[in-house]
């Protein structure tokens, strides 16, 4: 089955939330959305004229400064109704994920190769790295490890920190073998 643009829904999704500019929308993909997906400013822009081209956002002109404008999107009705439907869609299919690490783990054939260990070690120092910046981000989002306001991004971080945690143990495992 073919794989459509989801950033689309993303986009519309965001500004669901509140008005945003395009710089805004590309920060999002360096924190909370960039947790689970990945954008770049290059496919950012031509899709917010597209969706603007179909009246799915709209855009005003904000004065910053004295002579500085930018555009601050929001979404149209039609662009809720468009968001709506998509979250109302089964999601029917797992999506595999590129990850160089295990493509490459999968090209060792013996746990004396001389690459095993330090590939392991750094992906177990990248993970390590990961989980604290969740917990960080839980800690400071959700202090009371609640979701009052936001249940998907607590659910999501939720998830990604038991993911990390579970990835940062199945490593260390390995190593502890591999080190004996």
């Amino acid at each position: 089955m073919a794989q459509r643009n989801q950033l689309k829904y993303i986009i519309l999704g965001l500004l669901s939330e509140k008005k945003l500019t395009g710089y805004d929308i590309t920060k999002a993909f360096d924190s909370d959305i960039g947790e689970f997906w990945s954008a770049n400013h290059s496919q950012i822009y031509p899709l917010l004229k597209r969706l603007e081209d179909d009246a799915l956002i709209t855009h005003e002109l904000e004065l910053v400064g004295e002579k500085l404008e930018k555009k601050l999107y929001s979404i149209t009705s039609a662009g809720k109704t468009v968001l709506r439907e998509w979250l109302s869609e089964p999601t029917p299919e797992i999506s595999a994920t590129k990850d160089e690490f295990i493509l490459k783990l999968y090209f060792i054939h013996s746990a004396d190769d001389p690459l095993l260990l330090p590939m392991l070690t750094e992906q177990h120092q990248l993970h390590q790295a990961k989980l604290t910046h969740l917990k960080n981000q839980m800690s400071r989002k959700f202090p009371d490890e609640t979701s009052q306001n936001n249940l998907g991004h607590f659910l999501i971080l939720q998830h990604a920190i038991q993911r990390e945690t579970r990835y940062t143990a199945w490593l260390q495992d390995i190593i502890d073998k591999v080190s004996r």
